[in-house]
């Protein structure tokens, strides 16, 4: 829509209107290439005559702004450059006025994983490869939920449709031991939305909140932005350390394969944590993002099975298994918390899309889902097979590779080097077209007690074929064999 400044008494309407199309121009709104509204369609909009308007398309003709031809809609020219700059001569901006939760997350750094000429290879974490996704199987979901769609259209459930929050709590029993009613399941677009609206709920600008190092960044942040004050715990193979733990308001945790380091939390310490969480009355964040992939280690319980006092609240997600992009996760919250969890999620966005859920929701009942996440489970068992099998050949005693019992990525750290060679390292794979990702942004900055002596990469192998993780692993150690460790 086309909105003219106001009148001034300096200029007439014509030249109003050239000025606020000349703008959008600039701005985008109409890109070299683009055609303009007719005439007659403009002068209905904003309430002129047609002649009005042909004279302002005539005044912007002329200047260069638009081709005009008989009996076509002018059209911006193709080569037309315009630095928005230009269109703002003279304008002052308005001093920014932010709330305290602005101003903290203004000050955060964004730890997006930056995009990589990765010619050989792209080993970044997160990532789904393309063929995996059941493209027929969620194509005849979908076409399912359009025929099953209401006869009106309307808001859904702020928690989540009924049927999926029903088919998620069979899932979840069956695949991961999880017990609980539909109702203490909230349906969110993805599992940060799920971390955010927990964080929100749960703990005030200032409060302690504990948080593993190295840990997802990501929940840092939230965390972060929220003012609180982040009680940083170092993690081991067993998970993050649970002895002599202050008193907190929060705990977020990744007990089932923490992220990034791997380890699988032990009973024993799982039941240390609840005990404190029951001490101290906070409640704890359990993030099981990729708790479907299981290779070498039995499955161990859920904290949310364990924990008698309903302190846990689960966190799950579809984006490791089915696809990121389609932003579904849940989360399953004691009972007395559901109440508040609807009304955040209601004023967060109204309702997850229905369609998607729909979708999965036939995807659970048909049994297609858990036939889909076993096909994958293979699939990237043979991969991390592959991945860790070019290691080995490659590097030999020099890699360390921990996490690999679980998930779809391992750490591996490179004992030839020291910890303050990993940019070098870092820029020389890149450009040598292997997309890698160092494990520094994971530890608190704050904190330098548990920062490791050796650089370290988190390697992600479920969007690559074996061939390609062969070969990027082969030009990683080209690189690395011909890097002086001692500069």
């Amino acid at each position: 829509m086309l909105t003219i400044p106001q009148a001034d008494g300096t200029k007439t309407v014509v030249s109003r209107i050239s000025e606020a199309l000349k703008a959008q121009i600039a701005e985008g709104v109409y890109p070299p290439g683009a055609r303009l509204p007719s005439s007659r369609a403009l002068a209905t909009e904003l309430g002129v005559s047609r002649t009005t308007v042909t004279a302002a398309y005539d005044q912007l003709a002329a200047e260069g702004y638009l081709e005009a031809r008989q009996g076509a809609r002018p059209q911006v020219p193709n080569g037309l450059r315009i630095a928005r700059s230009e269109m703002r001569q003279g304008v002052e901006a308005p001093p920014t006025h932010l709330s305290d939760f602005g101003q903290r997350l203004v000050g955060l750094p964004m730890h997006l994983r930056p995009e990589t000429d990765a010619r050989v290879a792209d080993f970044r974490y997160g990532d789904l490869a393309v063929s995996d996704f059941p493209t027929l199987t969620w194509k005849r979901a979908v076409d399912a939920a359009i025929l099953r769609r209401p006869s009106r259209l309307r808001y859904g459930d702020p928690s989540g449709s009924p049927d999926l929050r029903a088919a998620l709590q069979g899932y979840l029993w069956r695949a991961r031991g999880l017990r609980c009613d539909p109702d203490q399941i909230i349906v969110v677009n993805g599992s940060q939305q799920g971390l955010d609206l927990c964080v929100r709920l749960l703990l005030n600008p200032g409060e302690p909140a504990v948080i593993e190092s190295p840990c997802y960044a990501a929940a840092r942040d939230v965390l972060l932005a929220m003012g609180a004050q982040l009680i940083p715990r170092a993690v081991d193979l067993e998970g993050m350390r649970t002895e002599r733990l202050p008193p907190a308001r929060l705990a977020y945790l990744t007990p089932s394969h923490q992220f990034p380091l791997g380890g699988v939390m032990s009973v024993s310490r799982r039941q240390e944590l609840l005990a404190w969480a029951r001490g101290c009355g906070a409640y704890v964040i359990e993030d099981d993002y990729d708790g479907e992939y299981r290779y070498d280690v039995a499955p161990i319980p859920t904290l949310q099975t364990l924990d008698g006092a309903e302190t846990v609240i689960y966190l799950g997600t579809v984006s490791k298994t089915l696809s990121p992009a389609l932003r579904l996760g849940y989360l399953v919250v004691p009972r007395a918390l559901s109440p508040a969890f609807r009304a955040a999620k209601r004023l967060a966005d109204r309702h997850t899309p229905g369609l998607e859920q729909d979708a999965l929701t036939h995807l659970i009942a048909s049994g297609a889902y858990e036939r889909h996440v076993r096909r994958v489970r293979r699939r990237n068992g043979e991969r991390r097979g592959a991945l860790l099998a070019a290691l080995q050949t490659q590097f030999r005693e020099e890699v360390r590779v921990v996490g690999a019992e679980a998930g779809l990525h391992i750490v591996a750290w490179f004992t030839r080097f020291s910890m303050g060679q990993e940019a070098m390292l870092v820029a020389a794979v890149r450009a040598a077209g292997v997309g890698v990702y160092p494990i520094t942004p994971l530890y608190d900055p704050r904190s330098i007690s548990d920062r490791p002596d050796h650089p370290g990469f988190v390697m992600g192998y479920a969007s690559l074929n074996d061939s390609d993780i062969t070969r990027g692993v082969e030009r990683l150690a080209a690189v690395f064999h011909t890097a002086d460790p001692t500069h």
